[in-house]
């Protein structure tokens, strides 16, 4: 089946890029909370988002699918900074940078005011996976974010950060499955006209059918589970937590 990349397109959010030198893989072994919004995360969790972005996000929901329907368009990962705060790692039009789960979490909100974020967790089995996934994504604080949704480049959109981070501490072994990238309407078999414009622009043809992946469909992965909904996503069709 194919699928769309997004990454979140958030492309006017404007965020802060700050280096941080490596941390200390041993710090993560004892996965130490934060309580936050009223939920324990952990270092390594994966936070799915639903962002609000206009056509771009009406294009991805026609064509996406995550956990249980919902509708994700951006995802980054929990990790430490120092010894007492927690930042979310991510790749946005700034780069990767280091972000802050107050402007992580009121970017979106459902009709009950609450956050558009889903939080995934990896299964006991694969915990041993988050340090060097951790440090594997520090070390890419800076780097340009890809545009054009190369996976084989030295750039980075959303979901390939975090792609890359587990396949690394997986011994080249990824976590999440690689399928092909489509920017067609399904209901006419086109290019979106957002896309289209939007590749245009960049000076670059489409890559259609191109190996990449979506936040959606790493929501799916057998090697996480999904242990919280913050707020609704669109097209969720469970119980969100209360």
């Amino acid at each position: 089946m194919k699928v769309i990349i997004f990454c979140g397109l958030l492309l006017l959010t404007v965020l802060a890029c700050n280096s941080e030198k490596k941390i200390q893989t041993t710090a993560l072994n004892g996965a130490t909370p934060i309580l936050y919004k009223g939920f324990q995360l952990k270092p390594g969790d994966i936070l799915f988002q639903d962002s609000d972005c206009g056509p771009f996000c009406e294009s991805i929901e026609k064509v996406t699918f995550g956990f249980q329907g919902s509708k994700f368009s951006h995802v980054g990962m929990l990790i430490p900074k120092g010894k007492a705060e927690f930042v979310v790692i991510e790749a946005v039009t700034k780069g990767v940078v280091e972000t802050s789960l107050d402007s992580f979490f009121h970017r979106s909100f459902d009709e009950m005011n609450r956050s558009k974020v889903v939080v995934g967790r990896l299964k006991t089995e694969h915990k041993h996976l988050i340090p060097k996934a951790v440090d594997f994504s520090k070390s890419k604080l800076g780097l340009a974010y890809d545009d054009v949704f190369d996976i084989s480049n030295d750039k980075y959109y959303c979901s390939e950060l975090i792609y890359d981070a587990f396949k690394y501490s997986n011994n080249n072994e990824p976590i999440f499955q690689l399928q092909q990238m489509t920017y067609k309407d399904p209901e006419t078999d086109r290019i979106f006209p957002i896309w289209e414009n939007y590749f245009k622009a960049l000076n670059v043809s489409i890559p259609e059918g191109e190996l990449g992946l979506n936040p959606g469909g790493m929501s799916i992965s057998p090697y996480i589970e999904i242990v919280h909904f913050y707020g609704r996503p669109q097209g969720f069709k469970g119980q969100v937590n209360e």
